[in-house]
């Protein structure tokens, strides 16, 4: 889909801000992006079928089960990597057209009333610019390919 934006990142490859932890014929890893200012909270990552799927219930059987697979592995891969206590994952499917699953890690620190949906919300969540994006996706890069 043209004027999709996340068909559009996958077409960019490593180009996209933060670049690919995980690319296949049916699912891309990657870090999100820093929309809304200079930094992401680190390690929130995004898992999306390849092909233009708008939500659950779209997949094909390998795709659902490509992206449970893939969301699991990542899901070790924060807690061994990046030092994450727990990880969150969730759908919402508002705002953009085609399916993306949310991996959210929670650090140690994190208060309890940034549990959850507001991670995001706390002032002193670990961040990274896109060049530190970079180095979490190359560490879980690293890390999927059992190094």
């Amino acid at each position: 889909m043209e004027d999709c934006f996340i068909c559009d990142k996958h077409r960019q490859g490593d180009a996209a801000q933060g670049g690919v932890i995980y690319d296949d014929d049916l699912v891309y890893a990657g870090h999100v992006h820093a929309l809304n200012g200079p930094t992401a909270y680190r390690g929130y990552l995004m898992v999306e079928p390849k092909r233009h799927a708008e939500g659950l219930g779209d997949l094909t059987d390998e795709e659902a089960a490509a992206i449970g697979r893939l969301v699991n592995r990542l899901a070790r891969a924060l807690k061994e990597a990046t030092g994450a206590e727990h990880v969150y994952s969730f759908v919402f499917g508002d705002a953009v057209p085609h399916l993306h699953v949310h991996l959210a890690p929670r650090y140690p620190g994190t208060p309890r009333e940034y549990w959850g949906a507001r991670l995001n919300d706390w002032p002193h969540a670990p961040r990274v610019d896109p060049a530190g994006m970079g180095d979490v996706v190359a560490g879980l890069r690293q890390y999927l390919r059992g190094g």
